[in-house]
């Protein structure tokens, strides 16, 4: 005679429901269980319309708040950093602080760029309308312009003589270095997979649950160890290092912004929004969206 397990198997094929399972066990199964890639697409993609939908002025004043809590990325990495001796292995440590600035942003529900080249792309690639192309952009532009400015306005903050130890700020300005320094060929490619990352963390969110702070942290202590630039994250290091006489104007446009911002945007919108659409790209259209 089979054991209740073999008949429950039979009776079950793989993929398929228990019907031994009650109402409210059958719920928590589903509960537990991991949302499909196209209900990740839809979570993402509703997010995304909602983004485009949002008045200027809300982008606006969110975008400004981002900046300013992605100056914490800067402020956090340049801390530990101060408190640490010059060693192989002082990464390892200190890319943590790197991690603040987006666990404050993210989970405060801060309009951040990075993520909006994942988000705002759905709702484009599922349209394919010219309206929705300059919803996009003006989503991009306004929000990407006081990302900035929310960073450069708290660079110039702790700029400020006597705000934090010697050793802090000297910390800081090697940070500033740091993200301008080298070819902006390399630079390009490190910021594509800067991009990549960001993206793939705004597709994991959705299924992550209550583990949502720790695959920010992963995602962007990955990010600072790889040192891997960011645009609005490196933007504050940039700019205190040229509040503070170590660059120059043009060494922040042509050194660090535009190959840091052509990087993640192509990381963001081609690796991730075209992998993660195109296999799940003909159930919408079967289903006539």
């Amino acid at each position: 005679m089979p054991s209740q397990t073999e008949a429950r198997d039979k009776a079950a094929p793989a993929g398929h429901k228990s019907p031994f399972l009650d109402q409210h066990e059958k719920t928590q199964a589903a509960e537990h269980a991991a949302p499909p890639a196209i209900v990740i697409h839809e979570v993402v993609r509703e997010e995304g319309e909602a983004e485009i939908a949002r008045p200027v002025a809300a982008l606006a004043w969110s975008g400004l708040a981002a900046g300013l809590s992605m100056g914490f990325s800067l402020l956090g990495l340049g801390m530990i950093r101060a408190e640490l001796p010059d060693t192989p292995w002082r990464p390892l440590i200190e890319s943590f602080g790197y991690s603040l600035g987006f666990v404050i942003a993210i989970l405060g529900r801060q309009q951040v760029f990075t993520e909006s080249t994942l988000t705002a792309v759905l709702p484009l690639m599922v349209r394919r309308d010219v309206s929705t192309l300059i919803d996009v952009l003006r989503l991009w532009g306004v929000v990407l312009l006081c990302n900035l400015i929310g960073t450069i306005a708290f660079a110039a903050l702790i700029s400020i003589p006597g705000v934090f130890p010697d050793h802090v700020h000297d910390a800081l300005l090697e940070t500033g270095r740091d993200i301008m320094a080298g070819p902006a060929g390399p630079k390009i490619v490190k910021a594509v997979l800067a991009g990549w990352l960001i993206a793939v963390m705004v597709w994991l969110l959705p299924s992550a649950r209550s583990a949502r702070i720790f695959v920010i942290m992963l995602v962007t202590y990955a990010v600072g160890i790889f040192e891997l630039p960011h645009i609005v994250a490196g933007s504050a290091e940039a700019a205190f290092a040229v509040f503070n006489g170590q660059a120059g104007l043009g060494d922040y446009l042509f050194h660090f912004m535009l190959p840091t911002l052509l990087g993640n945007t192509i990381g963001g919108v081609t690796l991730v929004a075209f992998l993660n659409h195109a296999p799940i790209g003909h159930e919408l259209w079967d289903d006539g969206r």
